[in-house]
């Protein structure tokens, strides 16, 4: 008489919690790895688009992969450094990724890189970790529960006025003809990771930043949800929030902040046309 097998239970879902612990854990990893090939001979080669990766780049994107997508093969991935075949719109969760973010910085020996990785449910990052590993800073939050940096809170500046305040920008931006009337004096500091610049401003650290150029849904949606934890909005130059794990995951602009200074922000930006 041949046994039965017993019936296997379907597998439970990972909660959030738990999806946090293992994103915190792989993005650290992922720093540690990315930080042994800083300021060493690495190889570098060109994009179709004309943007450098490096061996770098590569391995982080496969190590991430190892800790996040194989472990939750139920989900969707987006990352800079992988192909996009569409595949991840089959799936309420996604993992996005830039595994460096700043490769420009990186290459050339500067500390403004990082490491970048988000769970997207739904639309809207829940999920998000940002990491430094070259100044040590980990930002990490999860949606409705609140921001933090190496695990102490965070919240943005609560600056309301233009004159005076600190941007994350080219400082020729608000040079350009492109303004129905001229800036306010502003400071500007330039970042070059562009999620580095929105967890400085999720911090305190800068009063907002802005860009006018097309970003990459992998570049924002981790520090999205660590901003917006923080206190602060982002959107687009108009206004518009941003969509996440759409066909196309190119997003037309930039401009995060603090919520006394966005309105004022976008009472600028939202006259510029593109």
């Amino acid at each position: 008489m041949t046994a039965i097998e017993p019936r296997q239970r379907p597998q439970e879902p990972a909660t959030l919690e738990e999806d946090y612990e293992l994103l915190k854990q792989a993005v650290r990893d992922a720093g540690a790895l990315a930080l042994s090939y800083f300021r060493q001979q690495i190889t570098v080669n060109r994009k179709p688009d004309g943007s450098e990766v490096s061996e770098a780049d590569l391995a982080v994107d496969t190590a991430l992969k190892l800790d996040l997508a194989a472990k939750r093969p139920d989900y969707g991935w987006l990352s800079e450094e992988s192909l996009d075949d569409g595949e991840r719109l089959k799936h309420a969760r996604v993992w996005m990724v830039d595994p460096i973010d700043g490769t420009n910085a990186f290459l050339r020996h500067v500390s403004e890189w990082t490491v970048s990785a988000a769970l997207v449910e739904d639309g809207v990052p829940v999920l998000g970790a940002v990491f430094n590993p070259a100044t040590r800073q980990f930002f990490s939050a999860m949606r409705g529960k609140g921001a933090f940096l190496n695990d102490k809170p965070i919240k943005v500046s609560d600056k309301s006025s233009l004159d005076g305040a600190l941007l994350i920008a080219s400082g020729g931006l608000f040079k350009k003809k492109i303004w129905k009337e001229p800036w306010p004096e502003v400071q500007t500091r330039w970042v070059n990771s562009v999620a580095y610049r929105l967890a400085l401003v999720a911090c305190g650290e800068a009063d907002a930043t802005i860009s006018l150029s097309a970003k990459s849904e992998w570049d924002l949606a981790a520090a999205a949800v660590i901003l917006t934890e923080a206190g602060g909005i982002i959107t687009d130059h108009k206004g518009k929030s941003h969509p996440y794990n759409s066909p196309s995951p190119r997003l037309p602009s930039l401009v995060a902040s603090g919520p006394k200074l966005h309105p004022l922000i976008i009472e600028r930006t939202n006259r510029v046309d593109l």
